[in-house]
């Protein structure tokens, strides 16, 4: 206390905006002089602070390379789709449909079902996206990739996903494939984004979860009709565009 009765100003000092006082102010260094001190460990590189630049630069990068991307359409699939099997040619023909449609196709860049759907929209001649994800276990883009970026974190990719498309269509998959569908249904719940369809292509493998989102889910109020109304679950690619065309067109009227 000071002689007046009021509390004493603790010691500080400062790094950047950041106020250090009392045990926490001694520092053997400035900002500056660690910055440009090329000698010991590394260990700085993996902090928080630096992630953030990291995680900045990715949405810098993203946006920069997508921002002049044509009307899109993301597709999610399974990497581990055999290239010999049904799952494999219909992604092709959807990749080749949606570029025959006028649309670009946006996948996660990998192997399987992503790769079908980049060559197809590839040999068709339309826009082929690819955003990679870093992973211990994939190999980097598919060769079917025009333009690509690898991101390091998901939600920074996830954003691309989101901001750039048109439309979602989900190939059969496994968890990330299922990520990224109950990530976009809540998105376009809770009105985050403007509303654009969901479309499940593959009723043999959707039909269940379609079934228990339409039964218990819907029965038991976790969700509403309209809610429900948000995905479109069919075989045909043709339809699968028509659902993608029908909603880009009234998303055009209020624009």
């Amino acid at each position: 206390m000071s002689a007046n009765g009021e509390r004493a100003r603790p010691e500080q000092s400062f790094r950047g905006p950041v106020v250090l006082r009392r045990e926490h102010q001694t520092e053997g260094s400035t900002t500056d002089q660690r910055l440009l001190d090329s000698r010991g460990p590394s260990d700085w590189v993996h902090t928080d602070p630096w992630r953030v630049m990291r995680i900045q630069a990715e949405f810098v990068e993203g946006f920069g390379m997508l921002a002049e991307l044509p009307r899109a359409v993301t597709v999610f699939g399974s990497a581990r789709t055999p290239a010999d099997s049904p799952e494999y040619a219909q992604g092709v023909q959807l990749g080749a449909a949606l570029a025959d449609a006028g649309f670009a196709t946006i996948t996660g860049g990998g192997p399987g079902a992503m790769e079908a759907v980049n060559r197809g929209c590839s040999e068709a001649g339309g826009l082929s996206v690819g955003l990679g994800i870093e992973l211990p276990f994939e190999q980097g883009l598919n060769e079917w990739v025009d333009l690509g970026i690898n991101f390091r974190y998901f939600f920074a990719r996830k954003t691309m996903f989101v901001k750039y498309s048109q439309a979602f269509v989900c190939l059969p998959g496994g968890f990330g494939t299922l990520d990224e569908l109950f990530e976009a249904m809540t998105l376009v719940q809770t009105k985050k984004v403007t509303k654009f369809p969901v479309v499940l292509l593959g009723k043999e493998y959707w039909q269940g979860l379609y079934d228990w989102i339409a039964g218990p889910v819907l029965k038991t109020g976790k969700i509403g009709e309209k809610d429900l109304a948000l995905l479109h679950l069919t075989d045909d690619v043709d339809d699968a565009v028509k659902v993608v065309h029908e909603a880009y067109r009234a998303w055009e009227e209020t624009h």
